[in-house]
């Protein structure tokens, strides 16, 4: 009769990967043979390991519970102990967190760390792009060694005390028997190989730091706060890895006049209560020039004079926004004997001696607001 390793085990046909690792080790830690050396006990620990190895795998399992053999009749756990092809970088992880598989020598040649630059643009720079010249300090590639590190005429050493292989290993003896781990070697730190004779112009480090200039098209319709990424600009990496990104950083300085908001420009204009009652044009000096702005008779304090089209290009799309003229109308503080018989005679005429005055609600909370639409107001 096939065995049953899921009640070998202990868990549920449905279990996850993770709680048949964890009832493993639970068992494994009460049965191993270096904690109990019964013969009984140590034929259920070797069950319990063929059972984990099958559960394990993926495909082992799918067969498992297909009915047929997970090891194709071939090599279960024998009894010297784990079958073949057991999984035993799975044990070492459940116990210890960490896969027993070497990590090999790792590479000198890094990437460069990324770069920031403030780039201070005024409203029509932001607004309609602009071309900068940049000057950058960074790290670039070593002339003399071209990032290996080495004098002219060197090269890396094999390190001896890791054979090249990065990491030394050691074993160390546990319930679970002798288990050897590994570290990085000490000596070349992770590399495999020994700069003996460090190029004298980067001290090994296979780059140097330098400032260099660099053009950049700012595109139109940036803002305040904007980043540009500009890759492969920022600095070489150690070893001559390859090199970061930089990137521009946008600070709009703030215009005498105009307030932006977006793609839209936002200005005020003061103008006096005669020309707001007759009409008038006004002269206005826009990021396209000088522009007549026609105030019509009447306007009153508070309204807005679009000019459409005349903000700034909207970034990465076609099309500009619009420059809003918000008007605020002056009443005069002091008033002459002539000026002020001429305003009395207009109100005479107009019949504003005694105005009657129109009093509004002020603002409506939104229960007062809900009452009066109920009550059809």
């Amino acid at each position: 009769m096939a065995k049953d390793y899921y009640a070998t085990l202990g868990v549920r046909r449905d279990a996850s990967q993770d709680e048949i690792k964890k009832a493993y080790r639970r068992l494994a830690r009460e049965l191993h043979p270096d904690v109990n050396p019964d013969p009984e006990t140590q034929e259920r620990f070797k069950e319990i390991t063929q059972a984990y190895e099958v559960l394990s795998d993926p495909q082992k399992r799918q067969m498992h519970d297909l009915g047929g053999d997970p090891f194709g009749g071939g090599g279960g756990a024998g009894a010297g102990g784990f079958g073949q092809g057991f999984p035993f970088s799975d044990i070492m992880d459940a116990f210890f967190g960490t896969a027993s598989a070497s990590r090999g020598p790792r590479s000198r040649a890094r990437r460069g760390r990324n770069a920031t630059i403030r780039v201070e643009l005024d409203l029509a720079e932001s607004g309609f792009g602009t071309t900068r010249e940049l000057v950058v300090d960074t790290a670039v590639l070593c002339e003399v060694c071209q990032g290996s590190g080495a004098a002219a005429g060197t090269h890396p050493d094999t390190c001896d005390m890791c054979h090249g292989r990065g990491e030394v290993s050691q074993v160390t003896r546990s319930f679970l028997g002798q288990v050897m781990t590994s570290r990085p070697c000490p000596q070349c730190g992770g590399y495999g190989s020994v700069i003996r004779h460090p190029c004298q112009e980067c001290s090994g480090d296979g780059r140097v730091r330098t400032r260099r200039t660099i053009k950049v098209r700012i595109p139109a319709g940036v803002e305040d706060g904007t980043h540009i990424q500009l890759a492969g600009e920022g600095e070489i990496g150690p070893g001559g890895g390859p090199p970061g990104d930089l990137f521009l950083e946008i600070v709009e300085r703030p215009h005498a006049i105009f307030e932006r908001r977006g793609d839209d420009l936002h200005c005020t204009v003061q103008i006096p209560m005669t020309a707001a009652a007759l009409g008038t044009s006004l002269s206005m000096e826009t990021l396209d020039g000088t522009e007549e702005i026609d105030v019509r008779p009447g306007t009153q304090s508070g309204q807005v004079i679009p000019l459409y089209g005349r903000g700034v290009q909207r970034l990465n799309e076609t099309g500009r926004g619009d420059l809003l003229i918000h008007v605020n109308v002056e009443t005069p503080l002091k008033l002459d004997a002539q000026q002020e018989e001429l305003l009395r005679e207009l109100s005479r005429l107009r019949n504003e001696e005694r105005p009657p005055g129109k009093f509004t609600p002020g603002q409506q909370g939104f229960f007062s607001r809900l009452k009066d639409a109920f009550n059809g107001r």
